[in-house]
């Protein structure tokens, strides 16, 4: 568990030194609680940047998919109608991100099996927003959902990928008492537009190399309203 929960910070901290921005939102006391991350940098190799300068595009859904995280999280993945061998691969490798990540948070650091569907600027990114939460005594309940997922073309290795998400379902918790917190951060009231750079490895697997999100009210996230 020790050495786990050291690399996660480890991670975290080269991260902050290099200047990485993670969002906060301030709730009681001034307290900086832990949000959804706006990374900075480039794809880390990925061809694509993410660009958030459209709305979503509303796309079939061929099945929808129920992660169990853990006891009490769930992740819901609404996949693409006939995704081909590319679009499998970065829709795996974001939905593995995704719960990959809050599974390291409610196990308090000793789950780091994300770092396996990450590469690039993205292991930074992640390790720090799971160290805020270890750091502030946080974890999570509930459940994300994620739909209307898109793919743009490959190039080359890389490409982007774009995804609206629901948090409303999840309650921020204070891992002393197991309760929710009294005041919940935005990330819990609406849902946000996420961008996400994708790389191709040489071992022909996809990773999430780069993640950027828009929040309401811009109107490029006014497609994820449902």
């Amino acid at each position: 568990m020790a050495d786990a929960l050291g690399a996660v910070r480890m991670r975290a901290g080269r991260a902050l030194a290099a200047g990485v921005a993670v969002a906060g939102v301030l709730l009681a006391g001034c307290t900086a609680e832990p949000d959804r991350f706006v990374p900075q940098g480039d794809a880390g190799g990925a061809s694509a940047t993410p660009d958030l300068s459209r709305a979503p595009v509303a796309t079939p859904t061929a099945r929808t998919e129920t992660v169990e995280v853990a006891p009490g999280v769930r992740l819901v993945v609404e996949w693409p109608a006939a995704p081909d061998r590319d679009t499998a691969g970065m829709v795996a490798a974001f939905r593995d991100h995704l719960a990959g990540s809050f599974r390291a948070v409610v196990t308090g650091g000793r789950d780091v099996g994300y770092l396996d569907a990450v590469t690039g600027d993205a292991v930074g990114e992640l390790s720090t927003w799971v160290g805020e939460f270890l750091d502030q005594h946080r974890s999570v309940r509930g459940t994300a959902r994620v739909y209307a997922l898109t793919v743009g073309p490959v190039d080359g290795r890389g490409a982007q990928m774009e995804a609206c998400m629901d948090e409303s379902g999840m309650r921020l918790l204070d891992t002393a008492t197991g309760r929710p917190l009294a005041r919940q951060p935005a990330w819990t009231r609406e849902p946000f537009l996420q961008a996400a750079g994708m790389r191709l490895g040489d071992d022909g697997v996809w990773r999430v190399a780069l993640l950027r999100h828009t929040e309401l009210p811009s109107e490029r996230v006014k497609g994820c309203l449902r």
